[in-house]
């Protein structure tokens, strides 16, 4: 028998086992449908779950209530000292970059201080003369008005699936897009993680009997990253949508595949949702430290643990105890190193900067095919910014960004992939991890672009 309009579905419905820091449950889905006067209930359902959202309290525990996020420069290799020690002292989470080896003269820091430790750093920021801006003021209210918009803009699409909008871990896997589009899309499966979730992966293109080419796009290696795997989602999203109408699009189906991995760091995308919003690295366990996790992007076996790298675990940039020790890096490099043959292309997706990087990240050194790979990479930033004028910054990612050693993108070309990139989508810092969810339009629209030219440029049999 069907509950009334405004009455919460059964204890035991799967959405209503959310906890209240992932988006709110789809209300069509948790009631069972009326035979009748469905829309006349809707508003009242709506305000039901209002009240019952409202009635939650704070996202994460209050946990980042009067933090703040602070931009500051140091203009001398003694400021750049003496901000390491006070930042180890404080034990900031750094934004940008990703680890206080890097701070240093002229090197742009952004660094979440938690409410007991900001006024000290302003007070010593002050005293030393360093210039510095606050680019978050209190990041709980921040995360609070996030979360409020995202619930009023899921209300709009309670009858499909919202891509203008952050998906918890199950709402991405529970999509239906494999189903409604099952002769372009395959979804499998290619291992589990360290906590036992299925690492998923889509086989998009028009299916055939000869040999194809195949390109690898994965998102979301460092959990507090959301703009990636709303990428992903969104390529996907595009791809099936445009195949007829597109021309570039229905020659890219046609002529290779793609697998594409929404979320490669399910753990540690899981955790961001319910626990800490900045999480970076997977969940494992240490037998000798309490800290959790290792950098999925230093755990590589290519001059794994080297410079950019960190041995220690409580440290975000920690590569693990060997190459390829987390079961989500593992399962990856299996499956690439399984179809190499014809995968030609790496993509991985990471936030933020508004760069596109390829190798070498590890050391200071051209690639073979650089010119075809450098040729691709400047086609593709001029082809983003012709969109909204959105400027990236291109080249090798150790003298783009820095020095760091065990990545992805390193691996994938060390083990024959001629094409691998790294983007750091936007932005460059005034919102940094906390994108609203009004630009991931026009950020993902943009992307389109840039990876369609890289595309392209593949399928010219560039050497």
């Amino acid at each position: 028998m069907w509950r009334g309009p405004c009455e919460p579905p059964p204890a035991s419905s799967d959405c209503c086992k959310r906890t209240f820091s992932s988006s709110p449950c789809n209300t069509m889905k948790c009631l069972r449908k009326p035979r009748t006067r469905t829309a006349a209930f809707l508003p009242l359902c709506l305000l039901f779950w209002e009240i019952l959202q409202a009635g939650h309290g704070h996202l994460y525990n209050n946990s980042y209530a009067g933090d703040k996020v602070i931009r500051l420069t140091p203009n001398t290799e003694e400021e750049a000292n003496a901000l390491k020690k006070i930042y180890h002292q404080l034990k900031v989470d750094l934004w940008q970059p990703s680890s206080i080896s890097y701070v240093s003269k002229g090197a742009v820091t952004d660094v979440h201080v938690p409410q007991n430790g900001s006024q000290a750093l302003l007070a010593f920021l002050q005293e030393a003369n360093i210039q510095y801006k606050v680019l978050i003021e209190d990041l709980q209210n921040t995360l609070q008005k996030a979360s409020s918009l995202r619930t009023q803009r899921n209300r709009r699409y309670l009858s499909g699936y919202n891509y203008e909008v952050y998906h918890s871990l199950e709402e991405i896997q529970n999509s239906s897009l494999n189903k409604t589009h099952s002769g372009l899309i395959h979804m499998f499966s290619i291992g589990k993680s360290y906590e036992g979730r299925s690492l998923y992966v889509l086989k998009l293109g028009r299916r055939s009997q000869t040999y194809k080419r195949a390109v690898w796009i994965d998102c979301g290696i460092h959990a507090r990253e959301w703009i990636g795997p709303a990428f992903c989602q969104w390529f996907v999203k595009e791809a099936l949508l445009t195949y007829r109408s597109d021309p570039t699009m229905r020659k890219m189906l046609s002529h290779l595949y793609f697998y594409i991995m929404p979320v490669f760091n399910v753990d540690g995308y899981h955790f961001s949702w319910t626990s800490d919003r900045f999480w970076r690295k997977t969940r494992s366990r240490n037998s000798r430290f309490r800290c959790r996790g290792v950098d999925a992007n230093r755990n590589w076996k290519v001059k794994w643990c080297d410079e950019g790298a960190s041995m220690h675990p409580c440290d975000d940039t920690y590569c693990g105890p060997f190459p390829e020790s987390e079961p989500e890096v593992k399962a990856v490099a299996t499956f690439l190193r399984k179809h190499r043959k014809h995968i030609k292309a790496y993509l991985s997706f990471h936030a933020y900067a508004q760069m596109l990087l390829y190798p070498y990240s590890y050391k200071y050194a051209t690639i073979p095919n650089f010119s075809c790979v450098e040729s691709a990479a400047y086609k593709a930033v001029n082809a983003l910014r012709s969109v909204y004028g959105v400027q990236y910054r291109y080249g090798p990612a150790s003298s783009t960004l820095y020095v760091s050693s065990g990545s992805s993108m390193d691996w994938a070309y060390k083990n024959g992939i001629p094409y691998t990139f790294a983007f750091e989508l936007r932005d460059t810092g005034h919102f940094g991890f906390l994108l609203p969810e009004v630009l991931i339009k026009p950020t993902c629209t943009e992307t389109m672009l840039a990876v369609k030219n890289i595309t392209m440029h593949l399928l010219k049999k560039c050497p």
